[in-house]
């Protein structure tokens, strides 16, 4: 099941707070993945700060985003 994130607040610690199409709010860490590609032109400057919802997930400036599932799936309940 396709979940849509309708909310996005990027955190100063890699961490991002989700919310939903069904209402779940959810954190997911970002950290294990901040130093992969593409993920980690996010670390300059304040561009993980600048994430924004695109078509359902998370997405940066620079053609930059994260898979909706993964989102969900790797995410705790916040």
């Amino acid at each position: 099941m396709l979940l849509d994130v309708i909310h996005v607040q990027a955190c100063h610690d890699f961490a991002l707070i989700l919310e939903f199409y069904n209402g779940e709010r959810r954190l997911f860490n970002m950290t294990p993945y901040i130093d992969q590609k593409p993920w980690a032109k996010l670390k300059s400057d304040n561009t993980f700060q600048a994430a924004f919802v695109e078509n359902g997930t998370v997405a940066w400036p620079g053609n930059v985003d994260i898979d909706p599932e993964t989102l969900y799936g790797l995410s705790v309940p916040a």
